[in-house]
């Protein structure tokens, strides 16, 4: 052996460059992340990179190897990423000023595409943020306040995702998910006259319900009153004494009968009367 490998300092030093020669050469992808790999400063090719339904451990990450030196490794991140929103004002069809925040989930689906457009995702991120609040501004500004509380709002959803999506594709970017967090009126008057506004158009709506349901009730009133008459006339034509004898019932039930709430009272009639010819029989 020779003499200078003899010597601790150049084993030292041989450990340590092969060391670095192997850091440089190998490294390890984690199933969270996918790595673009550049050479000379130009994206050569992406290893783990997402496939939709593929499950962990079929994905390719693991342990790679790189041209030492020339060669090196971008981090992607692989899962699903947020962006937010800083709170805006928002004026609505009805000339409410709404507070809103709102978040939108995305997840970088082309790393070639990312990394050539963006470098980052931190970038990603703030190109997303302005036209997120756009596309909000330009849904609420065609809505009343009041559709933001109806199931309206899934279909705003959709409308803002879509707008979204179409810019972030150009990022290699795919919009998951669009949310808004919240979307009030400022404390204060504003807020007070909604409130009375929705109060008043709920009455509205109330007064014309009970109107259609009190003008129903008379049409079927009426409808029952003339189904009783034509009912009676047919029992009438049937058989008149039968009829006249339960109408005369009916009526003596009313007059003699007493009340829940009625005293006692004497009625004096001459037996000959008309009104009591009922109770002479077939006879009279």
């Amino acid at each position: 052996m020779s003499p200078a490998l003899r010597n601790p300092l150049v084993l030292a030093f041989l450990a340590i460059v092969l060391l670095v020669l192997v850091g440089s050469t190998f490294a390890t992808v984690p199933e969270t992340k996918q790595a673009v790999i550049v050479r000379f400063g130009n994206p050569d090719r992406v290893i783990n990179a997402y496939k939709p339904g593929v499950d962990f451990g079929r994905t390719g990450a693991g342990l790679i190897a790189r041209l030492p030196f020339m060669e090196q490794i971008v981090w992607i991140d692989k899962r699903i990423l947020s962006v937010k929103m800083d709170r805006q004002q928002v004026l609505s069809t009805d000339q409410l000023r709404l507070q809103v925040d709102a978040f939108a989930r995305y997840r970088i689906v082309d790393p070639l595409q990312m990394y050539i457009s963006a470098k980052t995702e931190e970038r990603v991120s703030d190109q997303l943020k302005p036209i997120l609040g756009s596309a909000i501004r330009n849904e609420l500004g065609k809505r009343e306040f009041a559709r933001l509380l109806s199931p309206e709002r899934g279909q705003l959803m959709a409308n803002i995702k879509r707008a979204l999506d179409r810019v972030a594709r150009q990022y290699g970017a795919e919009i998951v998910d669009v949310r808004i967090k919240r979307a009030d009126l400022p404390e204060g008057t504003p807020l007070d006259s909604a409130y009375e506004r929705m109060r008043t158009a709920r009455q509205q709506e109330a007064g014309a319900i009970r109107a259609q349901g009190y003008k129903q009730a008379q049409i079927i009133r009426a409808d029952a009153d003339a189904e009783a008459a034509k009912t009676y006339a047919e029992a009438y034509g049937k058989d008149p004494d039968f009829y006249a004898f339960y109408r005369a019932m009916q009526s003596y039930e009313t007059t003699f009968a007493p009340g829940e709430n009625q005293g006692r009272s004497s009625i004096i009639m001459s037996p000959d009367n008309q009104y009591l010819q009922e109770f002479k029989g077939k006879n009279r």
